[in-house]
């Protein structure tokens, strides 16, 4: 009952607008996906394609004799609401926006999710919306949800600054921190039971975008720090660390036609995975010969994304989406032969619009995965068709 106490909340929105001067926004979508995957992925993720959770060994997820399902699913669907009030320093932006697609505790399961919760007056906002260290515009117009594996793609909660805004704009920013470590080989050892993150800074990101007759370029960075504390205090050794992570991130959309986008971005870093949107652990366990006291220390991976798509518009009935994408993490030693090492991302489509705020898609998915060290690689085809339903209100 508690997860609807929100649904009950807007209906007291149109009461609320008209006191204050305010105008509202009602927009979502509901969508449908029903497909075949050739091959297999992690049950929990039926419906997307994680190039993550592609099988790491021949037998996983069932082996070969798993391959071959049909799936349907809801859970992109959507709902939010942006609001505007004006008030004596400007006009309050705020921002409230859920779907269907449960991840983490809820991986597998058609549940409310938050996606952004944010409000803005004037230079400065605050609340959950994309880092300023992600280009949203370079996510291609797929049906298929997870997206391209080698774009940054984080809704992170945050605090910024935007002392350009517009469509040339810059944003500054302090998020909220969090990473994840892959204990590798070594995963199970009694002396790493009690590592433990801690993270005493905010992570920094900040973009600039130039926009162009011909589209914009932007370019985006993060720095953060990293550190774990070993808490066993039984034993010989020592194994705290820390790390310091970083990215770049350069993007640009591209219109050589009134009928054609360019969506391209390039990344590099360290220690920055989780900002990525189909990444593993962002440190790594690396073997530290001839220390006792410290025989293992942590390393911030290294990761590098590409983004390649265009869309091209055919008439107003008919449009298209193809290209590629890629995220390469180079492994630490310490690491298991079968840790995720590349990804590999294809899509094609053809989506046509029957009439306004109605779009049916036929969609064609490649995934690959290639480990670390012990030379397995699985891939996955898929067929996918995604019906989707507009609908806006405005108060």
């Amino acid at each position: 009952m508690k997860r609807w106490i929100p649904l009950l909340a807007l209906l007291l929105l149109p009461t609320m607008a008209a006191a204050q001067g305010s105008k509202f926004e009602f927009y979502g979508f509901v969508m449908m996906d029903a497909g075949y995957d050739f091959n297999r992925v992690d049950p929990a993720w039926f419906d997307v394609l994680r190039t993550t959770k592609l099988p790491s060994n021949a037998s996983e997820f069932g082996g070969d004799g798993a391959d071959g399902n049909t799936y349907f699913s809801v859970r992109q669907t959507r709902f939010g609401v942006r609001s505007t009030t004006p008030t004596d320093v400007g006009d309050l932006k705020t921002q409230f926006e859920w779907e269907l697609f449960g991840v983490g505790a809820d991986a597998g399961q058609t549940t409310i999710r938050l996606r952004h919760a944010y409000g803005e007056l004037g230079k400065v906002g605050a609340g959950q919306t994309w880092s300023p260290f992600m280009d949203i515009d370079v996510f291609p117009n797929t049906v298929e949800y997870w997206g391209p594996p080698g774009m940054a793609f984080f809704r992170n909660v945050q605090v910024r600054y935007m002392p350009i805004q517009g469509d040339t704009r810059m944003t500054i920013a302090l998020e909220r921190p969090g990473a994840s470590g892959d204990q590798g080989i070594y995963a199970g050892r009694v002396e790493l039971s009690g590592i433990a993150a801690h993270f005493p800074l905010p992570d920094l990101s900040a973009e600039y975008r130039r926009a162009m007759d011909w589209g914009y370029v932007e370019v985006a960075g993060i720095v953060r720090y990293i550190e774990w504390e070993d808490n066993v205090a039984t034993d010989a050794f020592e194994l705290s660390g820390d790390a310091v992570g970083w990215g770049l991130n350069l993007s640009s959309n591209i219109k050589p036609t009134d009928n054609d986008v360019v969506r391209l971005s390039f990344l590099y870093g360290e220690g920055v995975e989780n900002y990525m949107n189909d990444a593993p652990a962002d440190i790594g366990v690396e073997p530290n010969p001839g220390n006792p006291v410290t025989p293992l220390v942590g390393e911030a991976l290294p990761v590098m994304g590409v983004v390649a798509f265009l869309d091209h518009t055919w008439n107003e009935k008919f449009s298209s989406s193809v290209g590629y994408s890629m995220i390469d993490i180079d492994n630490s030693s310490g690491q298991a032969p079968s840790a995720f090492a590349t990804g590999h991302y294809a899509i094609a489509n053809i989506a046509h619009y029957p009439t306004a705020n109605v779009m049916t898609v036929a969609e064609l998915q490649y995934g690959k995965r290639e480990n670390f060290s012990d030379g397995f690689t699985s891939d996955d085809v898929r067929i996918q068709f995604s019906f989707k339903y507009n609908f806006a209100l405005n108060i």
